[in-house]
């Protein structure tokens, strides 16, 4: 068997860290796309995109619980299409849609 030589390690290395890299950037840019669309479908429910970053802990709480969901979304792309208006009909598919609802009446209420 053949010891590897110190250029086949560099360049596994390398590749590592360039898979390293894509990812991390990847990952990132899934997150602010997601974080785009909730922003948006929020705007659709007449809510700020700030709830929650006044330091309320209930409101705080509520809102990384409607982000991890929205991250998850199964639907992302009909999500995209339907906020730029190319999809018919509500938004009953969105996960985050009752939270939404329920934030803007106590926004209302308030």
């Amino acid at each position: 068997m053949m010891s590897p030589t110190p250029l086949e390690i560099s360049i596994a290395i390398a590749m590592v860290a360039v898979f390293v890299t894509f990812y991390g950037w990847f990952r990132r840019s899934e997150a602010a796309a997601s974080a785009a669309r909730m922003a948006d479908m929020m705007g659709r429910a007449g809510l700020a995109s700030g709830i929650g970053a006044n330091g309320e802990a209930g409101a705080t709480a509520v809102m990384k619980e409607a982000g991890r969901r929205c991250a998850r979304c199964p639907v992302e792309g009909h999500c995209e299409r339907w906020l730029q208006g190319s999809v018919e009909g509500d938004n009953a598919f969105c996960a985050n849609v009752p939270v939404f609802a329920a934030l803007s009446r106590t926004a209302s209420a308030a």
